[in-house]
Formats: C-alpha cells, structure tokens, sequence
C-alpha cells in the first residue's frame, strides 16, 4: 500500500503525499500542504494551506478511557482543526476535538490532547504533553518536555522553559477530585523544572525562576523563586513587554 485517500476527502491543489499516508473520511486538507509518510489522518480533520507535515504523525485520533480514569473521554468531539501555515513534527499526536490556530510549531513527538486551543504563532515545543480542557494564547512559547496538566490557561506571549510540570489534581486521584488547572497570565515566564501546583494562578508579567516550586499565586510583575516559591523581589519595568 502506498496511499490510502477516502473519496470523501477534498484534497487542495499542490498537496505533497507521502508513502503509507492514510486520509479517511471528509478530511480536508489546503493547497500547498506536505504530508510526510505514514501519517495518518481521521475522519472530518480540516487542515489549512501551506501547512508542514512531518512523518508518522496521528492527526484527529479519538481519544479512550482505561478502566480507572477518573474522567471519561468525550466521544462526541468535533474535528480536529489546524490552521494556515503551521508546521507539525514528526510522530505529532493531535487529538480530535482541537483546534490549531495559524504558524504555530509543534515539535517532534509532542501530544495534544482534545479540547485544546492553541492560539496564532505559538511553539509547542518536542515531546511537550498538552492534556484536555486547556487553553493555550497567541506567541506563547513552551520548550522541550513541559508537560501542561488538563484544565490549565496560559495567556498570550507566556514564555515556558524546559520540563516543566503543571498540576490539577491536588488529592492525586483519592476521595473527591477536583480538577484546577494553572493559570499563567499574560507575558508571565517560568523558568526550566518548575512545578506549578494545582490552581495556582501566575500574574501578569512575573517570573518564576527554574527548578521552584510554586504552591500559591505570584503577583503580577513579581520574581517569585525557592521550595516552595517566595517572591524576592518586583520584575525590573525595564524587562517588561
């Protein structure tokens, strides 16, 4: 086999197909777009034009419950949808239910789950883990293995090193859960192999230096930083957008 391509499918002028690629049912896809080989994309997934598509990714996949989830899967989830111009990695997971806004990056072997909003010209950086109900701003950027627990909200021009982890769950799956992503305001920073509990809510323009642990809110314009995280001193204007 070398293509598989619903009839279905509506296919843009100009559009590369790789080997192996997969194109199920009421796919589109834009003019000028590259598709890598042994990609796969399911059914009703709308992909826009000039968009870069690297090998063996999973574009519009459903997603499933294991037995113990504590929140089940929706199965009702529209289309995947990815904007003008982006550029996806290679071995992406993209999940059904998400929508890609315009020149975004997303890194090899990064997964975003479903109902995820990505916002116009944002890096999601290699093997980052995006989970569900997240809301993701225009110029953010989020380097390699951050991982972004469910529920969280990260504003426009967030800047986000290297693994950091965010929480939702601060009874870790015991007795009755309830999910608070972060909250990562406008412009804020967060520094390389930072833990944001669950809830926590960073203001506008502060930092949070790497390797802290931030258990409670940061003030806007604020350096927050430690074990757990303290706010040292204010953000110099001068280092402002």
């Amino acid at each position: 086999m070398t293509q598989h391509v619903a009839d279905s499918a509506k296919i843009g002028q100009g559009v590369f197909l790789g080997k192996n690629v997969v194109i199920l049912e009421s796919v589109e896809i834009g003019a000028n777009t590259y598709v890598g080989h042994s990609t796969v994309i399911h059914e009703g997934t709308r992909i826009g034009h000039d968009v870069h598509i690297e090998d063996g990714c999973i574009l519009g996949r459903m997603p499933r419950s294991g037995a113990r989830s504590l929140r089940k899967a929706s199965q009702e989830l529209p289309p995947l949808q990815i904007g003008h111009s982006c550029v996806v990695g290679a071995n992406v997971i993209l999940y059904r239910g998400t929508m890609v806004g315009n020149e975004v990056l997303i890194g090899d072997l990064a997964s975003v789950r479903e109902k995820v909003t990505v916002g116009n010209r944002t890096i999601v950086g290699r093997l980052v883990m995006v989970e569900p109900n997240t809301t993701i701003g225009n110029h953010v950027v989020i380097q390699t293995g951050t991982d972004i627990g469910g529920d969280a909200i990260i504003e426009d021009d967030v800047y986000m090193g290297r693994d950091i982890s965010t929480t939702n769950d601060n009874n870790m799956g015991r007795g009755t859960v309830e999910f608070k992503g972060c909250h990562i305001k406008k412009a804020a920073r967060v520094g390389s192999n930072a833990t944001l509990l669950p809830g926590v809510v960073l203001g506008e323009e502060c930092i949070v230096a790497a390797g802290s642990v931030v258990t409670k809110d940061v003030p806007p314009y604020k350096v927050a930083m430690g074990v757990p995280a303290r706010v040292v001193k204010d953000v110099p204007r001068e280092d402002t957008t």
